[in-house]
């Protein structure tokens, strides 16, 4: 078979990896990415390493391997070696470490069988040319296929995969020859169609993969499976699949494409996960896993194309199995290339996607609250500028608030980190430019920097310490700052105070030097917890290494180490 032949048939399950080439420089250069295989050479009985551009179909990289000890594998995610045939340095870097145990596990394969076989190269010809054709699948060949597919070697696993994917009637009649053998109670029948499927599997052939997987086979094929010789007792994996997994939709799905993949995505992920677990290498569950992510962008690229669905969606967000849904809808959305994933994030944001989690936020239920966290830290990943840019706006301004408000409230777990990283991001000047930038940091300082200093000073031991003059939440009653606040909580405010200084120093620079939030900070001092110590002299270490002579001239006038030295 070709190498673009061979391209086009895998493109969407062969491992994806970029290919280096060390210059006379000893740098390497990036010579592209494409998918990695390994298969015979073109009008040769000799095994190579192919890799084909992603792009356009061009062979990036062919390579003869050879039994010399050249191949060298780093760090899970790349194989080197020199090229002897060009004197060259050259390297393989994976996207997914699966996929490079399988890569390396068929070259170490590849040399051992140019170590230790003792055929040449006439006669890997003759044994290839012996397997010309399959037996006919009948109940009393069916030990003849399981010694043709248990007895053959590397090249005639290729050779088995071929003879399989031209004979269309292979796998039907397989199939019927199960229900035959189910029907009689043949046990032996049925253990030597478990060990021939599992071995057709363990071919790791994914044009194999979408015949078996697809909706007439792979319930029957499942079934099949069942009758595992090494477990004594009969497993049921389709009573399972048929009575007790239900599919629920949350949002009718129309097309049955989508649900198509909705269903195979699950029952091969079954089979990988529970019906053949123990027993799958590397490589199979790798391709296994393509599968599975290559469908999820096939569903979530159907799904955001689909209007109706998408308003239907926004439709019933007050519903709280709606939200989980919209979180799952976003995870998924990974599977898509990356401009589409900005696409689809773009439009769930002109649809009022940030206008539901604010209202999502406001939820006395936490695990829906924690959901709501979860797809504001998906958007961020994505593109932190989306959020940003709405945040800036009027109706924007109650999300900010109540991030906030999340942030010191006590969820009686660590959802409060997850606030504060949002906020971090939102107000990180190193990816914040112009007026966006000024926008964002001006509202915080205004309206919330005032509110976190109050929940400190609240809950420190009582001492003459003036009020903030920060300004309303904008929620219309003040955040309850009772002294048993969380003490995690004021370490998180804590840090984000640091953060600010490092990032925002000119501007909150003013609030020190008139809002005397300095002395406030260092109120945690007097707290019993040692960490909470530690980050109020984190807090005074982090302003004095800015050497600011304004700030360092008001530490010497109000005397503001000396609540440090006390802690000596």
């Amino acid at each position: 078979m070709g190498a673009q032949e061979k391209s086009q048939a895998n493109s969407n399950s062969i491992q994806r990896v970029k290919v280096y080439r060390l210059n006379d420089d000893g740098k390497w250069d990036d010579q592209g990415t494409g998918h990695v295989t390994v298969d015979y050479l073109e009008r040769s009985e000799e095994l190579g390493v192919y890799v084909i551009d992603e792009e356009d179909n061009e062979t990036l990289l062919l390579h003869r391997i050879t039994p010399d000890d050249i191949y060298r594998k780093q760090e899970d995610t790349i194989i080197s070696w020199r090229d002897p045939e060009f004197s060259t340095e050259l390297a393989l870097s994976f996207q997914e470490t699966a996929g490079c145990s399988y890569i390396w596990e068929q070259i170490c394969n590849v040399q051992r069988s140019l170590h230790f076989s003792t055929l040449n190269s006439e006669a890997f010809h003759s044994m290839n040319s012996e397997l010309r054709e399959l037996p006919a699948v009948e109940l009393s060949t069916l030990p003849l296929i399981l010694k043709t597919m248990s007895e053959s070697g590397i090249a005639d696993q290729m050779r088995l995969t071929d003879l399989i994917l031209n004979d269309q009637d292979f796998f039907p009649k397989l199939m019927d020859v199960f229900r035959i053998c189910e029907d009689l109670e043949n046990i032996d029948g049925l253990h030597m169609i478990f060990k021939i499927v599992r071995g057709i599997i363990m071919l790791n052939s994914p044009q194999i993969f979408e015949k078996i997987f697809g909706d007439e086979l792979i319930m029957d094929v499942i079934g099949s499976l069942e009758y595992d010789p090494d477990i004594s007792h009969i497993q049921h994996h389709r009573n399972f699949l048929k009575e007790h997994v239900v599919f629920k939709e949350a949002i009718p799905i129309r097309d049955p494409h989508v649900l198509s993949k909705i269903h195979q995505t699950y029952r091969v992920g079954y089979l990988k996960d529970v019906v053949l677990a123990r027993i799958l290498d590397e490589g199979t569950v790798a391709n296994l896993n393509s599968i599975i992510h290559a469908n999820n962008a096939v569903v979530v690229s159907l799904l955001k194309d689909d209007s109706t669905f998408i308003q239907e969606l926004f439709a019933r967000l007050e519903i709280a199995c709606h939200v989980y849904f919209l979180h799952e809808f976003c995870s998924l959305s990974k599977s898509l290339q990356m401009v589409q994933q900005l696409r689809l994030f773009r439009d769930l944001m002109n649809e009022g996607i940030f206008d539901i989690i604010a209202d999502t936020l406001q939820s006395e239920d936490k695990k829906i609250v924690l959901t709501g966290t979860d797809i504001l830290i998906l958007f961020l990943n994505q593109d932190p500028n989306l959020l940003r840019s709405y945040v800036v706006r009027q109706e924007g301004i109650r999300l900010l608030g109540l991030l906030v408000k999340g942030m010191i409230t006590d969820f009686g777990d660590d959802m409060h980190c997850q606030f504060l990283e949002i906020l971090r991001s939102l107000l990180d000047s190193y990816t914040l430019s112009g007026a966006q930038r000024d926008n964002i940091i001006e509202i915080f300082y205004e309206k919330h920097l005032g509110q976190l200093i109050d929940v400190i000073t609240a809950s420190c031991p009582n001492e003459e310490v003036p009020s903030s003059s920060g300004k309303s939440s904008g929620f219309g009653e003040r955040v309850d700052t009772r002294n048993g606040m969380k003490p995690e909580i004021l370490s998180n405010i804590c840090e984000l105070l640091c953060f600010c200084v490092l990032h925002h120093p000119y501007r909150i620079k003013c609030n020190f030097l008139l809002d005397n939030l300095i002395e406030k900070v260092l109120t945690l001092t007097r707290r019993k917890e040692k960490y909470l110590v530690v980050a109020a002299v984190r807090f005074v270490r982090t302003i004095l290494s800015r050497h600011d002579e304004h700030l360092i001239n008001h530490f010497v006038k109000n005397n503001l180490l000396k609540p440090i030295v006390r802690c000596l």
